[in-house]
């Protein structure tokens, strides 16, 4: 049974034709799946049949270990987009739990990001992440039913995608309550830089320029 709705589907075949590189979505489940794994493989799996530029892969989580390991996937489900074709860069973008809700906009956003292989930031956002020499680790803990949440996962995907030194992940916050406990997560968003710097809210590029700052700061 179809997840998306008939419009849904026909409003996205429309936005899709205008795709133009390829994008690969990779998913990561496991045998038994994990809570929400199957319907996140579901999402992925109608997405893919609605462009013959957006193509998926779908790994075991243990019998696949190697590969998770090289994308840097720990947890489950976890949900990476990147160019597809041969090139297949990938820009460290990353969800860890079901994109649904709202969240579901930020993936069609990050599918058409990627495909149009410009992240839309500002100048001076670029050439500061032009210069960057430290590595960034961004993760955005969200909740499907906060409308802020996409703000501030789109903003750190676009982060990603214009630095090979960024890698943005949206966490899900409800399915990792380790993760929020471990990052006092009491409200979302909350993005949380190099695991010592958090921004909370949604908060605009240059709010977050000086958070990025501070962190590359702290890990000098």
């Amino acid at each position: 049974m179809s997840l998306l709705d008939n419009d849904t589907r026909t409003q996205l075949t429309e936005m899709f034709e205008t795709l133009n590189k390829p994008v690969k979505m990779v998913v990561f489940t496991q045998e038994f799946e994990c809570q929400y794994c199957k319907e996140t493989r579901e999402i992925a799996e109608e997405l893919s049949t609605l462009s013959d530029k957006i193509s998926l892969e779908v790994y075991d989580f243990v019998a696949d270990g190697d590969l998770a390991d090289q994308y840097g996937v720990d947890k489950i489900p976890a949900t990476v987009i990147l160019e597809g074709g041969k090139a297949g860069k990938d820009y460290g973008i990353r969800y860890y739990g079901i994109p649904s809700g709202y969240e579901f906009s930020s993936l069609i956003h990050d599918v058409m990001m990627v495909s149009a292989g410009d992240p839309q930031l500002s100048a001076e956002m670029l050439d500061w992440l032009a210069e960057l020499k430290t590595p960034v680790h961004l993760q955005v803990f969200v909740t499907p039913t906060c409308p802020y949440c996409p703000q501030a996962v789109l903003l750190a995907h676009k982060l990603a995608m214009a630095s090979d030194l960024v890698q943005a992940d949206m966490v899900e916050a409800t399915e990792f309550p380790d993760l929020s406990n471990k990052y006092h997560v009491m409200g979302v968003p909350r993005t949380v830089i190099n695991e010592t710097i958090f921004q909370e809210g949604a908060a605009p590029e240059m709010m977050m320029l000086d958070k990025l700052k501070e962190a590359v700061a702290v890990a000098a």
